[in-house]
């Protein structure tokens, strides 16, 4: 519904952009907002949540304790920690994006694989289908796989075996 709002409101009441095309970069400003804008009102939440709770630990009062500054202390120990639930949720976002996509580009009148998904399932394409599912299921693959690889890279004690 964010998608149809931002629509009415930029590119019919304030034509601020263009309702459709793909000419520019103007035409990607609506469907990256449609799409990402509740994305980043949960990661943005969670990563809150997760650095309150970070800066509350005892090693970061030891941290501050032994005289470091609040910069090195919020960046240097408490992000490293508080950055693993939110590499876990963006990785399950992503999933979401992946869905969400097709359907931007069915409101905004994008061409790209999303639509061409929705083309297969309206025509009954079936080898159509399972190739967008099966392209779908390796793009999450991939990105849950670079998800496990970040964990090591955020927090060397937690290592992949």
């Amino acid at each position: 519904w964010l998608a149809i709002i931002l629509l009415l409101l930029f590119a019919v009441r304030f034509p601020i952009f263009p309702l459709f095309g793909v000419g520019s970069l103007k035409h990607l400003v609506l469907p990256a907002l449609s799409l990402g804008f509740a994305r980043a009102a949960v990661i943005l939440r969670l990563t809150r949540a997760s650095m309150v709770e970070e800066l509350s630990k005892e090693y970061v009062i030891t941290a501050r304790a032994k005289g470091l500054t609040e910069t090195m202390v919020k960046y240097k120990h408490a992000l490293r920690n508080a950055l693993i639930p939110v590499v876990t949720i963006t990785g399950i976002q992503f999933g979401y994006m992946l869905g969400g996509a097709i359907i931007i580009e069915q409101v905004f009148s994008l061409p790209g694989l999303g639509r061409l998904f929705l083309y297969g399932i309206y025509q009954r394409d079936f080898p159509l289908i399972q190739g967008g599912v099966i392209f779908i299921a390796i793009i999450f693959s991939l990105v849950n796989f670079l998800v496990d690889v970040l964990y090591s890279v955020i927090n060397p004690k937690i290592r992949i075996s």
